[in-house]
């Protein structure tokens, strides 16, 4: 029989009160520790408590119960949207709403983009969505049991009254809450204002990245206050490559058991001693942002006031390009507008962009071709394997569709899911136009120009990809090796390269800087001959990656 004031025993008015408070209580909990963790549930817990304490105030009137039925609810549920998005980030990513590597990434997509890492993401969103639409319902069943105040014609038996032992613990919880409410750290973990700072600092971010031209003005000027140097004359001609997302274990060129990478295969056959393939090459960071600016920054950190390799090059007399698949604010005003030219061929942003990275190819080799420099550095930035993989590759051009060979094989053997499985079958045949397009930026490289001038090329990952490698699971991955596993490959026309168990030394893309600086053939006061691959004197040290490597030489 439903609740009235006039009618229920004074017993059935205090069990209705002690069950929507801890039934809504509970609800609540549940939600803070899915995405806390120690000490920070117990102060997100009482941070919600004053809102959960009001259902046992008795109220009178019909209206003002369902307006605190509904506040209640909707405080409830603020909650809830913070506990699974946190959970959501820790369990994806291992990282906090507020850490680098989020706010990063959030201040450098659109809504275009973010639509479509939902697209991808769909499944995760629906099991996330279901936990809180689940506690939507089970608060909205208990919000509406809130304590209510006998008429004042009432016999005072009939009125509900909470033993004292019970109304002298609430009033400590309460007494608690206001003290967490007066200190700053305890406050700022409430849902409304941590995430109106989040979207500020979001905003904050984003303003930073639009106009860099001062930052890149002192660079420059640091750059000719070193004072480069190059060490040889005559015509030069080095080409960088970036690729994003592509993970060397799922690559023919490293032993990978699909047919990925033939061309370059072949190009390895052709180059012999002028061709590296680094076999034990490794990102230190799991996403591009941080990864361009540690290639571009030689590993530095910022208190070392490290140069821009961009900058460098252009003081020691090379003109640079710039030529992207990417469409990326960031990366453009960060690194790319060093470049004399910049052609950012791409200009549909977000996961759903379909541009090819061939389209790229016509540019480079007419930068190949420019005699308006004798010394060029051209750099190109592919969309390689980012997802969604399906992009990448032209349509119908995936021979991995439905294969049941080996690889498929060990997937299911493994327990990896069917769309997991299916992301495999895409990301390869990304892997397989990828290796054409890489190939033909090589094959430029090694015909473009007379046979004597010097010409160097050097292709690697920004980091890696997870795609049923170490988790049942697809997309970028701080939390596994596959993460930072990257491909590496070095070609120059002269001097030839280390070979044999130099090949197999671990490599970091972090230092990458140094070793083109090496192929650029420039002499500066800062150099550490024991962080270039190709110098004899070269001295790995493992990189500090938020996983555990089996081993760095594998």
């Amino acid at each position: 029989m439903p609740f009235t004031e006039a009618s229920a025993p004074r017993n059935d008015s205090r069990q209705n009160v002690l069950l929507a408070c801890g039934a809504v209580g509970a609800t609540l909990l549940a939600l803070i520790a899915l995405g806390h963790d120690g000490r920070r549930i117990a102060q997100v817990a009482v941070l919600a408590a004053p809102m959960v304490l009001w259902l046992a105030w008795p109220l009178r009137r019909a209206r003002l119960r369902r307006v605190r039925a509904a506040l209640v609810w909707l405080w409830v549920m603020g909650f809830a949207l913070d506990g699974v998005m946190r959970a959501y980030l820790l369990d994806t990513y291992q990282a906090a709403p507020d850490g680098a590597m989020v706010l990063g990434a959030v201040a450098n997509t659109n809504a275009r983009e973010g639509t479509e890492y939902l697209r991808m993401h769909w499944r995760s969103a629906v099991v996330w969505s279901a936990v809180v639409l689940a506690a939507g319902m089970l608060a909205a069943v208990f919000v509406r049991r809130g304590a209510v105040a006998a008429s004042a014609s009432a016999a005072p038996a009939t009125r509900p009254r909470l033993p004292f032992w019970l109304r002298s613990l609430l009033l400590a919880v309460l007494l608690l809450a206001c003290l967490a409410y007066a200190s700053k750290p305890w406050r700022r973990l409430h849902p409304a204002l941590f995430w109106t700072q989040w979207s500020h600092s979001v905003h904050t971010l984003r303003a930073a990245w639009a106009d860099q031209q001062q930052m890149r003005d002192r660079m420059m000027a640091h750059a000719r206050a070193i004072a480069p140097v190059p060490l040889e004359a005559g015509p030069s001609t080095v080409v960088l490559v970036i690729t994003d997302s592509i993970n060397r274990d799922n690559m023919a060129l490293y032993g990978y058991g699909r047919p990925t990478t033939p061309r370059l295969l072949a190009h390895k056959a052709q180059a012999g001693g002028q061709m590296a393939v680094l076999q034990n090459a490794w990102s230190a960071d799991a996403s591009t942002l941080p990864a361009l600016r540690n290639m571009f920054h030689f590993g530095l950190p910022e208190s070392e006031n490290p140069p821009h390799l961009l900058a460098l090059a252009r003081a020691a007399g090379y003109k640079v390009w710039w030529i992207s698949n990417h469409d990326d604010l960031a990366i453009e005003q960060q690194h790319a507008r060093f470049a004399d030219v910049v052609d950012m061929v791409n200009r549909t942003p977000g996961r759903a962009s379909a541009s090819l990275d061939g389209e790229i190819l016509d540019c480079v080799q007419e930068a190949q071709r420019d005699a308006s420099a004798e010394r060029k550095l051209i750099v190109v930035h592919l969309m390689g394997a980012h997802p969604h993989y399906s992009l990448r590759f032209p349509e119908n051009a995936n021979p991995f569709d439905d294969d049941i060979d080996a690889v498929e094989t060990g997937l299911v053997k493994n327990g990896r899911s069917a769309w997991v499985r299916r992301f495999r079958q895409e990301y390869d045949a990304a892997l397989l136009y990828h290796d054409f397009v890489v190939s033909e930026l090589l094959q430029q490289t090694r015909s473009t120009g007379r046979p004597d001038d010097y010409r160097a090329w050097m292709y690697l990952s920004d980091h890696g990809q997870e795609v049923g490698h170490g988790s049942d699971r697809a997309g970028h991955s701080p939390s596994t090796a596959s993460g930072y596993r990257i491909p590496a490959v070095i070609w120059r026309n002269r001097e030839a390269m280390p070979h044999g168990a130099a090949q197999q030394q671990p490599f970091r893309a972090d230092w990458t800087a140094w070793t083109l600086m090496d192929l650029l053939k420039i002499r500066w006061s800062h150099q550490m001959p024991e962080r270039n691959v190709l110098d004899a004197a070269y001295r790995w040290q493992p990189p500090k990656i938020p996983v555990a490597a089996e081993s760095f030489s594998r």
